[in-house]
Order: C-alpha cells, then sequence, then structure tokens
C-alpha cells in the first residue's frame, strides 16, 4: 500500500474515557487491524521476549520510583548490553510498532508510546482522548466494571503509570497537547460520533513535510 493511502491512527487516553472503545470502534469502522493487548504478543514474538515478562516490566511503571530505579540499573557499561530490561523491552516496542506502520498497511493502535513512535510519519494521526472526571468515573462504573468505591484509586495509579512510562520514555509530557494532532473531550459526544470526526479529520489533516514537533 502506498504513503498516500496509509492510515495508521494512534489513540492515548485517560482511563475512563473510553479511549480504547474508541480505537476498537474506529478500526471496525475503517476495516483495518486493531492493536492494543494483541500487540504485546506481535512485540513478543519479533523480539524473542516472553509476553509475561513484558507484562510484568510495564506493571512497575505504577510506582514511578521503582520503576525508575529499575530502568535505571544497567550494567554501567556502554552499548545494548548496558540497557535494563524495561529499556530493551521498550525498544523491542519500538522497533515493532515501527515495522507495523512502515511495512504494513493502515491500522489503528492504542497506547504503548505510539504516538511517540510514529511522530515523524506522514501518514500518522496521532489523538489524544481524555474526559471530565465525572464523566469518566460514569464509564468506568457502567460500562467497565469498577466498584464505585475504587474507581477514584484506580483512576489516579493507572493515569500515573501511564505518564509515569511515556515520560520515562519519551522525555514528554503524557497529554500534552503538543504531542497529539488531535485532542477531543468525549464525556459530550456519543462514540460512533466521536469516530466519525476523528476519521472526517483524517481525511482532511494536510500531509505537511514537517511533524507536529519539529516546530
Amino acid at each position: 500500500m502506498s504513503d498516500e493511502r496509509k492510515k495508521v491512527i494512534t489513540i492515548s487516553r485517560e482511563f475512563g474515557s473510553g479511549g480504547r472503545l474508541i480505537g476498537r470502534r474506529l478500526a471496525e469502522k475503517l476495516g483495518v487491524p486493531y492493536y492494543d493487548k494483541e500487540l504485546l504478543d506481535r512485540i513478543a514474538e519479533e523480539s524473542g521476549f516472553s509476553r509475561e515478562m513484558i507484562e510484568s516490566a510495564e506493571k512497575r511503571a505504577k510506582n514511578s520510583f521503582l520503576y525508575s530505579l529499575a530502568s535505571a540499573m544497567g550494567t554501567g557499561e556502554a552499548g545494548p548490553e548496558s540497557l535494563s530490561l524495561n529499556e530493551r523491552f521498550f525498544l523491542a516496542q519500538f522497533d515493532t510498532i515501527r515495522k507495523m506502520a512502515e511495512e504494513e498497511g493502515s491500522c489503528v493502535i492504542v497506547g504503548r508510546c505510539a504516538d511517540y513512535i510514529l511522530r515523524d510519519l506522514p501518514y500518522a494521526t496521532n489523538v489524544f482522548i481524555y474526559a471530565e472526571e465525572a464523566d469518566k468515573i460514569k464509564r468506568a462504573v457502567e460500562e467497565y466494571g469498577v466498584p464505585e468505591e475504587s474507581v477514584r484509586k484506580l483512576m489516579k495509579d493507572t493515569d500515573k503509570a501511564r505518564a509515569n512510562y511515556y515520560t520515562y520514555h519519551t522525555g514528554r509530557k503524557w497529554g500534552d497537547p503538543v504531542n497529539y494532532h488531535f485532542s477531543l473531550d468525549s464525556g459530550y459526544l456519543e462514540i460512533e460520533d466521536i469516530v466519525d470526526i476523528i476519521i472526517e479529520y483524517t481525511n482532511r489533516q494536510i500531509r505537511r513535510g514537517t511533524t507536529i514537533w519539529d516546530k
């Protein structure tokens, strides 16, 4: 497929904003592959790391101190052998996502710093989905089945983990509008309307030689 016809959309999202639901419906409507948790199997297959090892490393991001400490513990030597497991996992993720976007057709990718990894591809559109706290709590309880008494803590911990992981590996602030082409509050529209808006945006998006971070 030529670059002119490709449409790779990355979805970054706050917990409870419906980003995963939006991403899945977007892929269905466009008739393209959808990658979320499924991406772990692809990364494991191409890197040789087990899915369990990768998932375990990601869970450490829920504690910013422990994650930073673990990620900083290399051998003290130069070269790839000095990288921590967390850093090797991220590089494997980087290579897999990059390869998918460059060699395969259109797709939708949720999370995993895909916006950063694909930031210089002219046919990639990076979207951030957020919402007001009340709307996120309502969705988490009613659609995700999260107990009401624990939803605020889970929401805070999950977004903190995502922010820690993103900042550590990219050096940028998770959720900052300048990192994305398009940010949208999901609390005011139905999912189907949001999907249509994203598709319309990608259809009208001007493909420029510079990226959003070259300015």
